[in-house]
């Protein structure tokens, strides 16, 4: 006898993991080469890599400067200016890379809405369906039940949005 090997991943959840994935490919081909540089900059920014490399850098230039050679000396103002300069040009990768972020994030949430309003839909007409399956089999609840009666209503979404949008604060 074989030993239970774990949970199987249903076929729909495999499909669905592999329509997330065509969906991040191709959204990753349609990005401009300078998106992609600058994506890789800001990405290696943020490494220990990055970090490494810095402190080993201020380390030799501290160390050089104070030697013997002083080409920068004490308080090495070339050294400042140039990790001015460098912030500068790499918070602007970063923000660069933080706005497409951004931009697909929204796309994905008006994804989202849209396969929600769609479920919402769905989820409607099959409980008015299942409320007349009850009136033709001569059961009752269908349309005792207060709350399946409600929710079988067409929902509203446009007020719905106003009112939640007018009971949360704009600060949350």
């Amino acid at each position: 006898m074989q030993a239970p090997t774990g949970p199987v991943m249903p076929v729909s959840a495999q499909e669905n993991i592999n329509t997330i994935l065509s969906l991040e490919e191709q959204s990753s081909k349609e990005r401009a080469l300078a998106d992609r540089i600058s994506d890789s900059i800001a990405s290696f920014v943020g490494s220990i890599a990055f970090v490494a490399i810095h402190v080993i850098w201020f380390g030799i230039w501290v160390g050089v400067n104070m030697g013997l050679w002083k080409f920068d000396p004490y308080p090495f103002a070339l050294l400042c200016m140039l990790v001015s300069l460098e912030g500068v040009l790499l918070s602007t990768f970063v923000l660069i890379k933080q706005n497409r972020m951004s931009q697909r994030a929204d796309r994905r949430s008006h994804l989202d809405l849209q396969i929600n309003l769609l479920a919402e839909k769905e989820i409607t007409k099959m409980l008015q369906l299942q409320r007349l399956i009850c009136r033709q089999l001569g059961i009752p609840d269908g349309d005792i039940d207060r709350e399946v009666v409600e929710l079988s209503n067409v929902t509203a979404v446009d007020s719905l949005a106003r009112e939640v949008s007018q009971k949360i604060p704009a600060d949350i």
